[in-house]
């Protein structure tokens, strides 16, 4: 658990770091709160899917068992 939390930390990190220097470099946009906000709003659910999913790719075997259980 100490590992996943490590990547998905340094990932949130590098995914924020990413996204502001995609925003600043391809739009006219200054660098705000409100720019960083979206960058990290955006930044952590693809943090998350990248490391249940493509760093994991045991977690997505249970989490498909687990909704394949669930009655429709």
């Amino acid at each position: 658990m100490e590992i996943f939390f490590e990547f998905l930390i340094f990932g949130v990190i590098m995914g924020i770091t990413e996204d502001i220097i995609a925003i600043v470099l391809a739009t006219d946009a200054k660098l705000t709160w409100q720019v960083f906000a979206i960058a990290t709003a955006v930044t952590i659910p693809f943090a998350i899917i990248g490391e249940l999913i493509v760093d994991k790719p045991d977690s997505l075997t249970r989490i498909m068992k687990i909704f394949k259980k669930q009655p429709r």
